[in-house]
């Protein structure tokens, strides 16, 4: 037994304009053909959907489980055309943010793009907080996640997050501080150093790499301190301040910012991507 779906779609429309004609004229129809339609699924089906008076119509105990089925049916056909129709929008975009930044729901953003706009190449750039400035400049990206210090970026604001001094439970030193870092440019670098240096605390470079998750674990081993926004900490850490004989953090802003050729009249593209990385990062 099969169902064409214009047949469903007429018996659902029947039962919610309350009669055959409001029916016909929602869908373009004469009454008859309405009338003909809703004989031919009952046939099918075997049994009376509805009742007829001459001041009534009405479901039948077959006809409620009818209905309840088709709608079922028709929400499912209307998901599987939304999920497979063609996009209009087309082209490439190139995307840049810096490591940890949507880390946990990053992967679900770039699908869900993909699924909106199956005809655009989306080119992804993670990279340290000061080269992606640069590449929105040299126009090598369309739009890109910077990050500086609070209230000091352009863009729209997408998060304002605390920097801490991170290290392990039990780190304690003598002598000059262990500091691991980004080699430059590095906005955690920048600031860490010149806070560092403006208390007048002597410091020594112990670890150096690009890679966020190095840092996080030499901040667990103990070898060194690192400074990066609080939502980097992980089991192990903790945070170090005045009472350790550290100087204070600024907070920092992750801003959304388009490239100068995308800014007045952003392509559809760029525009749908930008609004998924603003929905994402609201989302806590």
């Amino acid at each position: 037994m099969t169902f064409d779906s214009s047949l469903l779609h007429t018996f659902v429309c029947v039962h919610q304009a309350g009669g055959f004609t409001r029916a016909a004229e929602q869908l373009h129809l004469t009454q008859s053909a309405v009338s003909h339609q809703i004989r031919r699924l009952e046939e099918i089906v075997g049994r009376p959907l509805l009742h007829r008076t001459t001041r009534r119509l009405s479901l039948t105990a077959d006809g409620e489980d009818f209905l309840r089925l088709a709608q079922r049916i028709l929400k499912a056909q209307d998901a599987l055309a939304q999920h497979f129709r063609s996009s209009p929008i087309e082209g490439t975009v190139r995307f840049g943010l810096p490591e940890g930044f949507l880390s946990e729901s990053l992967p679900r953003l770039l699908r869900q793009f993909s699924r909106s706009c199956p005809s655009v190449r989306l080119e992804v750039s993670v990279g340290l907080t000061q080269d992606l400035p640069a590449m929105l400049r040299d126009r090598e990206l369309d739009l890109a996640v910077l990050v500086s210090p609070a209230g000091t970026g352009q863009g729209q604001l997408l998060r304002r997050v605390p920097m801490v001094w991170a290290g392990a439970e039990d780190f304690v030193w003598s002598g000059t501080l262990p500091l691991a870092y980004s080699p430059p440019p590095c906005v955690c670098r920048h600031i860490a150093v010149d806070s560092l240096n403006a208390a007048g605390i002597a410091w020594h470079g112990a670890f150096s790499s690009p890679s966020l998750q190095d840092m996080r674990s030499v901040a667990l081993s103990g070898l060194a301190v690192t400074a990066f926004t609080q939502d980097n900490l992980r089991p192990g850490m903790t945070t170090l301040g005045v009472k350790h004989g550290l100087p204070p953090l600024p907070e920092l802003d992750y801003t959304l910012v388009l490239s100068d050729s995308e800014q007045e009249h952003p392509s559809p593209a760029v525009a749908e991507l930008g609004r998924l990385v603003s929905a994402f990062a609201r989302t806590p």
